[in-house]
């Protein structure tokens, strides 16, 4: 059963019907005592990023801001969308004197892109890349019942070698790139722990050994410490364990789920356990305690087919790019994260690839809850420097870090069943080893290290650099469906469609084919507006999209029966990812519009891709 999500501190009624977004930020490793510090907080634009000279950490700020939404957003109450080099932010806030006798440690869900903290005029913290969390232990700074005058820089280039995913370069938006997202845009909060207390623990399913295996790093070793560790469903509890904690840096536990109690996580049935853990000292007193959720599932890799809990689940992903009208990448309300998945679900859709950004862990939560696959994927765009040759492509470190927190962060959901660091990065593969190859095989090795439990695939459509990933793809975005078989015909001869033989048939770009499971994770696309469709001239047109735009709305469907079917009846083809959920601003290709609102017959949609994929037929 799904852990309850606990309440903020005691607030006035009036103070905490204006904090926006104030669910749990965290739901997969809860603890009881919370402050989110959402809210009003003082900005101030620092375009020269001389803010540190001028003595901002230390003065009051001109503007007011409401975080999390970044100033970029309508939502922020700024809604400036021009460059911000450099922004600043601050707030006081009083420590709960109930946390007597433990630590503040101060969070940060995503601050973008790069960020110092300080706390009572003291750096406590900093943190590179703008998808990841980070936080600050404030236990040596500022005691329970005293103010903490938080401070915030947040640095982020236009230009250069960065991981900024689908935010534009250039001023405006165009074609598939957006508005830009500057400084915090994902919750700040504090909790209190105590001095040895729980680090995100890592949950790794065992459906084979009908089990959980459960890591628990700590801050820190204590003699005479225990971890205990309990596992329930809807009928009560379904497993035990205690472990000493004193030897071992991260305690591992095993929770061994009985045959009647065993429920595999799946699409069609998204159960979820309730894990408790319980920290004890010397004297047996609990001085930590969090709730978990955990799905019993597998996935693995048979030939050309990737099996979930040992059998064909063809995925019919659709591509999600995690944007909204009024909050950029923060969904204005944690409804809204529901409301995707729900839409995807109600289109045919079973899972999403989570494009070019790292989403709020509460999304993850509802896919857990909903049965919703995903593939976890890095905004890695911003790695390309120029034209395309054998260097343009420039991902720093950088890059290989950021990803990691992403991974660590993320694990222990069900949900996610692959793993993407990087996508289309364009680069002709060459005789010379470049910075493309060294940190493609870096961050593909990194994911294997910190996860063994999940296929990898190296990159998404173009220049594929490790001849061993686990899988393999394509990204095609041609409109009839009868040249778009002929384009994806070849895998039962291990001679799949391959990037970019449509653009520059005599470069090569990726590794060659070694028969791993092969989709088209990009494809369709269709270029569909109703509203452009009904006014007259082509001067009147002002959105983007792939191909020819269709004549009407029951063409659009004749084209995306023909495309989806293509690959639903292929027996080589265990999946694909449709281009995409919702429209976002120009790009006019979505299955519904940039509010959500419907632009299509959903229903039609939904029927085309019911038919029984040929890989689930064997």
């Amino acid at each position: 059963m799904a852990t309850s999500v606990p309440q903020p501190l005691p607030r006035t009624a009036s103070e905490a019907s204006r904090i926006p977004r104030p669910e749990y930020p965290r739901p997969g490793f809860v603890r009881e005592d919370w402050l989110n510090l959402n809210g009003p907080w003082q900005f101030a634009r620092d375009p020269g990023d001389s803010g540190l000279e001028r003595g901002l950490v230390d003065a009051e700020l001109p503007e007011r801001i409401l975080v999390p939404f970044c100033p970029e957003s309508e939502l922020s109450g700024i809604g400036d969308t021009d460059f911000h080099h450099a922004v600043w932010y601050r707030r006081t806030v009083r420590i709960p004197g109930t946390w007597a006798g433990r630590r503040a440690v101060l969070h940060f869900g995503a601050v973008d892109h790069d960020a110092t903290v300080w706390v009572n005029g003291r750096e406590v913290v900093r943190h590179s890349g703008g998808f990841t969390p980070f936080s600050a232990d404030l236990g040596d700074v500022v005691s329970p019942g005293e103010d903490a005058t938080i401070v915030v820089r947040a640095r982020d280039t236009a230009t250069g070698p960065q991981a900024r995913g689908k935010q534009s370069t250039e001023y405006a938006n165009h074609s598939c790139v957006y508005t830009r997202t500057t400084g915090i845009w994902q919750t700040v909060w504090m909790e209190p722990v105590a001095d040895t207390h729980f680090k995100r623990p890592r949950i790794t399913p065992d459906l084979a050994g009908g089990c959980f295996h459960v890591e628990v790093p700590l801050n820190g070793r204590r003699t005479g410490h225990h971890v205990r560790a309990e596992l329930r469903d809807a009928q009560g509890p379904v497993a035990e364990s205690r472990i000493d904690a004193g030897l071992d840096l991260a305690p591992r536990l095993v929770l061994p789920v009985p045959d009647g109690r065993r429920r595999p996580w799946s699409p069609n049935d998204p159960h979820l356990y309730e894990l408790s853990l319980e920290l004890t000292d010397a004297n047996g007193r609990v001085v930590d305690t969090a709730v978990c959720t955990a799905g019993l599932r597998s996935v693995t890799v048979d030939g050309k087919r990737v099996l979930i809990n040992g059998e064909p689940v063809f995925q019919r992903l659709v591509l999600d790019q995690g944007w909204y009208p009024d909050g950029l990448m923060t969904a204005p309300d944690d409804a809204a994260l529901v409301r995707d998945i729900e839409l995807s679900l109600a289109a045919g859709f079973n899972g999403a690839r989570l494009h070019q950004k790292v989403f709020e862990e509460r999304f993850l939560h509802h896919a857990d809850r909903l049965g919703y696959l995903v593939w976890g994927e890095f905004g890695d765009w911003g790695a390309n420097t120029g034209p395309v040759s054998g260097d343009n492509q420039q991902p720093t470190s950088g890059f290989v870090a950021q990803w990691l927190e992403a991974v660590e962060r993320d694990y222990s959901h069900p949900s996610i069943i692959g793993w993407c660091p990087l996508n289309e990065t364009r680069q002709e593969l060459t005789d010379r080893q470049s910075v493309l190859d060294d940190v493609t095989r870096a961050m593909f090795l990194a994911t294997k290290a910190a996860d063994t439990s999940r296929p990898v695939l190296d990159t998404s459509g173009y220049a594929h650099r490790v001849p061993e990933t686990d899988i393999y793809d394509s990204h095609c975005y041609e409109q009839d469906p009868r040249v778009f078989g002929e384009l994806m015909s070849g895998l039962d001869k291990d001679a799949p469609f391959v990037n970019p033989q449509d653009e520059s048939p005599d470069t090569t770009w990726s590794v060659p084919y070694r028969g791993q499971p092969y989709f088209c994770s990009e494809f369709g696309g269709i270029w569909w507006n109703p509203d452009e469709a009904q006014a007259a001239g082509e001067d009147r047109l002002v959105s983007w999209g792939y191909g020819q735009r269709p004549r009407d709305e029951e063409e659009f469907h004749e084209r995306f029966a023909g495309l989806t079917g293509v690959l639903l009846h292929d027996p080589d083809m265990f999946g694909y990812c449709y281009t995409q959920l919702t429209d976002v601003f120009q790009e006019h290709n979505g299955i519904y519009r940039f509010d959500r609102s419907s632009k299509l017959d959903v229903t039609r949609v939904r029927e085309a891709q019911e038919r029984l994929a040929a890989v689930e037929e064997r």
